[in-house]
């Protein structure tokens, strides 16, 4: 009945089945179709004359390749046998009059008439548009999935190579990376810079994870190439496309591209194929990186080849900043060894001294020492630090030196008056900024006694050490060169004298050996003075080469200034050999601590890779 009350239009049951946007067909109890829908006639592609009367089942139930289902598996009809009665179903397939098969989504429901049972009413619909839009939706998840998983690993491996780790170390990372994310095995061949293997490809890491000890036996220097195999491997390493290897061809001809370089890594790893890509950037060649698959994976798709060339450029920037950081930081050690001065070999005395580089930064600084002869006899020594860390620091230092060694050399005065001259020179002759030094002067005849009178403008505390172990601070401060005449503030540098007992240690440092972004200055003078005294009774070069060793700077540069009043009768050689009172040579034997440089002595560069954390 309708809302006014009026009976409903007979028709009205149809039109709604007409227009459903499904189908719907209706059986008997014998499985004959009674009744149909348009929708059904057009899903099916036949007329309602076609269907009505027809068995449902033999006519269309059918499967995925079109051959008929035998009765005993029909769920769709089982409940007219007495069977179990499914409801709904999506894995099901009806003919169409063309002969095609049309997968369906149905549901079906018991049909009464007068209160008996009359049969079944069957609802379906094209289950194919369904399917296809979970295809679609799965391809699109496994596609979203897959790029989640390549941009996780292009993350990892940037947060590698962009590591403070060793070259080596970010190599041997990244391959734990690859494989297996990207291969079953990987390795990675540098060209040698070394001058008498320049040219030579190293195999510097191999990662295999089914044969890791197979892989570290392949790790080292190839041997020479033949003639025929240096085209395609120089291509292989300073092309700018990846290439693909087959295992066949590599084992199975030697005279295949790459075969001399990759013939061992398939015969011991395995694999049936691999992609090397070109380590090259700014214009340098640096080797390749070869990724190989194996067993029953694919090889590997053009969408991973990209992703292993874009890893290889990566790689590629990280050897040669690593090679313009080796550079720079080799031209700024020279330069900062060329500005340090020999250490003068003077009767009655031993002297050592140590600089040694920030670790932390390429740039060199403003540290350093010095210590010369004056007119008058006596031994003047320097320690200072100009405010800065790059050339110009450095500049300002070599200035700063020979402003206060000429002024010491033509005033035989106090070393106060020899700094306030440094101070007033520094602010109106030079653009160098503030500066900390201590200048001091040895007192006395050839035998003793000795006496040590310094001035000092806001440097650490020279440090006494006598022969039995006690040690402490010479503690008098002034203002910093360039302070007091630039701001007009008439400040002065005390003067101070102090007794040098024989055989006693003086230590004159910068600091960076006592100070540190994780330890305060108060820490480190602590910790200076206790090594100091246990290291009282060492030679001169073993006291500063332990002190670095056991304080381990690091952060700022270093420089160290030690001198030893020695025993009577003993010369600068500390065998009683005397030396020419004004001779110069080397500071000390080459026993530096590692990274520490010694005027005039040879040492091994420290700067061998990336500063490590």
């Amino acid at each position: 009945m309708s809302g006014t009350g009026e009976a409903l239009d007979p028709d009205f049951p149809y039109a709604v089945l007409r227009d459903l946007g499904t189908g719907v067909f209706t059986v008997d109890v014998l499985g004959r179709i009674t009744f149909v829908n348009p929708w059904t006639e057009r899903l099916l592609g036949r007329s309602s004359a076609q269907l009505v009367g027809r068995n449902a089942h033999d006519l269309l139930h059918r499967r995925p390749d079109g051959s008929p289902v035998p009765r005993g598996q029909c769920t769709m009809m089982s409940p007219l046998d007495g069977g179990l009665c499914v409801e709904q179903g999506s894995e099901e397939h009806f003919l169409r009059a063309d002969g095609t098969t049309v997968p369906i989504i149905w549901a079906t429901t018991p049909l009464r008439l007068a209160g008996r049972r009359a049969g079944l009413v069957v609802v379906f619909n094209d289950f194919s548009l369904h399917r296809d839009a979970e295809e679609r939706a799965a391809a699109h998840t496994a596609a979203l999935e897959a790029l989640t998983t390549r941009l996780n690993l292009v993350a990892d491996v940037s947060s590698v190579l962009m590591s403070t780790v060793a070259a080596s170390g970010r190599i041997t990372r990244l391959l734990r990376l690859l494989v297996p994310a990207l291969g079953d095995w990987a390795a990675i061949d540098l060209r040698s810079e070394r001058e008498r293997t320049a040219g030579v490809l190293e195999r510097v890491a191999v990662r295999s994870h089914a044969h890791p000890r197979s892989a570290r036996r392949l790790e080292g220097p190839l041997p020479p190439l033949p003639s025929g195999s240096r085209p395609p491997v120089a291509r292989a390493t300073g092309g700018d496309e990846p290439a693909r290897l087959s295992a066949d061809e590599v084992l199975g001809n030697p005279d295949a591209p790459l075969a001399a370089t990759h013939r061992p890594l398939f015969d011991r790893l395995g694999g049936h194929s691999a992609v090397v890509v070109p380590l090259r950037a700014r214009r340098r060649h640096y080797g390749m990186l070869t990724v190989a698959r194996a067993g029953a994976a694919p090889s590997l798709t053009d969408d991973e080849i990209l992703l292993l060339t874009d890893i290889g450029r990566r790689l590629a920037l990280v050897l040669d900043n690593a090679r313009l950081y080796h550079e720079q930081r080799n031209v700024a050690e020279t330069m900062q060894r060329q500005l340090l001065a020999p250490l003068p070999r003077v009767e009655h005395l031993r002297m050592a001294a140590r600089y040694q580089p920030a670790q932390s930064t390429m740039e060199i600084g403003g540290d350093w020492y010095d210590a010369f002869l004056l007119s008058d006899g006596a031994m003047a020594l320097v320690i200072g630090d100009v405010v800065g860390h790059d050339l110009e620091a450095a500049s300002h230092m070599a200035e700063a030196r020979n402003m206060l060694r000429a002024l010491a050399w033509v005033h035989q005065e106090p070393p106060s008056v020899i700094m306030r001259c440094l101070d007033e020179a520094v602010t109106n002759t030079s653009d160098a900024p503030m500066a900390t030094v201590v200048f001091a002067r040895v007192e006395g005849p050839e035998g003793g006694p000795w006496r040590l009178h310094w001035v000092n403008a806001g440097h650490p505390p020279p440090l006494l050490v006598t022969d039995e172990g006690d040690a402490r601070f010479l503690t008098r401060h002034g203002p910093l060169v360039g302070m007091s005449a630039a701001l007009n503030l008439g400040l002065e540098w005390p003067d101070t004298c102090e007794d040098l007992p024989p055989e006693c240690t003086l230590l004159l440092y910068t600091d960076g050996l006592v100070e540190s972004r994780g330890r305060p200055i108060d820490l480190g003078m602590a910790k200076l003075r206790h090594h100091a005294s246990i290291l009282a009774g060492r030679t001169v070069d073993d006291f500063c080469d332990e002190l670095l060793a056991r304080l381990d700077p690091s952060g700022d540069d270093v420089a160290l200034l030690a001198l030893r009043l020695c025993p009577a009768g003993a010369g600068a050689h500390g065998d009683g050999r005397p030396a020419p009172r004004s001779s110069y040579g080397p500071a000390a034997p080459n026993r530096a601590a590692p990274g520490s440089v010694q005027r005039d002595v040879p040492v091994q560069d420290p700067t061998r890779d990336l500063p490590k954390e």
